[in-house]
């Protein structure tokens, strides 16, 4: 979002361009810019304009990304449990978005956004929301074309409440809810607000190219931000937290397979917020994220099915979803900046992997990530970051490089900036999930574990006989 702001509908559309001019032009059109920043010149020459239409579409996205979270994932989580913790996976995306929000408006947006000039956070210059109104601005993508700092502000928010939310389904089953909402609170302060930083602020380390020779990484709605970011945290979880009780004896089936249908399609409505909103305007930018949205969403979920008819004689719908989410988490960084044909591509071969680790190298490798978040996210935004960089050659159908950037090196930038995640999140990962341990304890008893989340957490149940 923050780094495709200057640098894909200029960028990609304009070759010719350069990075220098898009890291001057963040600096100047950045989110509310001090007025000092601005020369008088450039202050004569562009008049800020906002367009109404930029901002019911931004608000509209909003929304649909809330949607995702509630219900969405919620109930694509909650069907995948058995029933007894369907409850308690709800429950947990509820407090975590919740919690999240208020985090955000305190202090997160500063750290991420403050406007300081280092290149892995934000500082606190906006700490409680400081200095901001309903007049204050943020720039869109297209120089002097503005949205309400505001919209801006609720709309990153709910990145980062989907974010966390994500790695839950990783440990489902099987962690306190203290220790969920303990980790939520340090993991979003210490890791995604980071890493948002670095992507998406014009000061970010990655969206700089500071880490690559100046060429900047691509990351349109959060490939790394959001799905490396969580899949890396989920996989590190999966192993501290230690696997569910029974694992290999109990029948630890899907209970509903209809809710998850439904928890999933509602994810794919709101993926359109997620990736066409991170366009900031209502335009042509918008528009081909959302066809991206709708073709790299149908090769994943078309691949999945295939190989597994294939491998097991049988397409199942667990299947069909697993391939829709693939897909949406490989297009994410890639929406955009590759054209439609080349979605359908990037959509089958991260669904085809995604598969792989799914159902070949986790069983082999013996660890419990109950709802497959490596899996789909982790291996899906690798997968998608990565071929952004193959699939945005114009001899490919995408918009094209920086002047004087090849495809070797946008690639070599691309995984660059996953190394730099995935070794980030991994690491600091780690060491807070063994700070909550420590703290107020990673598992529930293995009585309650057994008897279900649902009633010894939250002292209810989802279904009476």
């Amino acid at each position: 979002m923050r780094l495709l702001k200057t640098l894909s509908a200029a960028a990609l559309l304009s070759p010719l361009a350069t990075l220098a001019a898009f890291a001057q032009d963040a600096a100047t059109t950045g989110i509310a810019p001090a007025p000092e920043t601005v020369s008088p010149d450039a202050a004569a020459a562009v008049v800020d304009t906002m367009n109404k239409g930029d901002v019911a579409w931004m608000l509209v996205s909003t929304v649909l990304v809330l949607f995702m979270i509630l219900p969405g994932l919620g109930l694509f989580y909650g069907g995948l449990v058995r029933a007894k913790n369907m409850l308690s996976v709800l429950m947990q995306c509820v407090t975590i978005t919740a919690v999240v929000v208020v985090i955000y408006v305190l202090y997160g947006y500063s750290f991420a956004f403050g406007g300081s000039t280092s290149p892995y956070w934000g500082g606190t210059g906006k700490l409680f929301l400081a200095g901001i109104t309903k007049d204050t601005m943020a720039a869109t993508f297209t120089k002097g074309v503005v949205i309400p700092e505001y919209v801006f502000i609720a709309f990153q928010m709910t990145f980062a409440c989907i974010t966390p939310a994500l790695i839950v389904g990783a440990f489902a089953e099987r962690i306190k809810f203290s220790a969920v909402v303990l980790f939520t609170i340090l993991w979003v302060t210490i890791v995604y607000f980071p890493i948002a930083h670095m992507v998406w602020d014009a000061n970010g380390l990655i969206f700089l190219g500071q880490h690559a020779g100046g060429v900047a990484a691509l990351d349109f709605a959060g490939g790394t931000v959001v799905h490396i970011n969580a899949g890396i945290a989920a996989l590190v979880g999966s192993f501290l937290v230690g696997k569910r009780a029974g694992l290999g004896r109990d029948n630890m089936a899907p209970h509903s397979m209809t809710l998850t249908m439904v928890g999933a399609s509602i994810l794919w409505v709101g993926w359109f917020g997620f990736n066409a909103g991170s366009n900031l305007e209502a335009n042509g930018g918008a528009a081909l994220a959302m066809i991206n949205t709708f073709t790299a969403t149908a090769g994943a979920a078309i691949a999945w099915v295939i190989i597994e008819a294939m491998a097991r004689g049988k397409a199942s719908m667990l299947g069909a979803v697993s391939g829709i989410i693939a897909g949406l988490v490989a297009v994410t960084p890639a929406a955009g900046a590759v054209g439609p044909v080349g979605a359908i591509a990037l959509g089958a071969i991260a669904s085809a992997l995604c598969y792989v680790f799914v159902a070949v190298i986790k069983p082999k490798a013996g660890y419990d990530d109950s709802l497959d978040v490596f899996g789909i996210h982790g291996v899906g935004g690798i997968v998608g970051a990565i071929g952004t960089g193959i699939f945005a050659s114009t001899s490919l159908g995408g918009g094209g490089y920086l002047e004087g950037v090849t495809m070797g090196s946008q690639v070599y930038s691309q995984v660059v900036a996953v190394l730099i995640t995935v070794v980030y999140s991994g690491v600091v990962s780690a060491i807070l999930y063994k700070i909550v341990d420590v703290v107020v304890g990673l598992r529930p008893t293995m009585e309650a574990e057994r008897e279900g989340l649902d009633l010894t957490s939250h002292g209810e149940v989802a279904y009476h006989s």
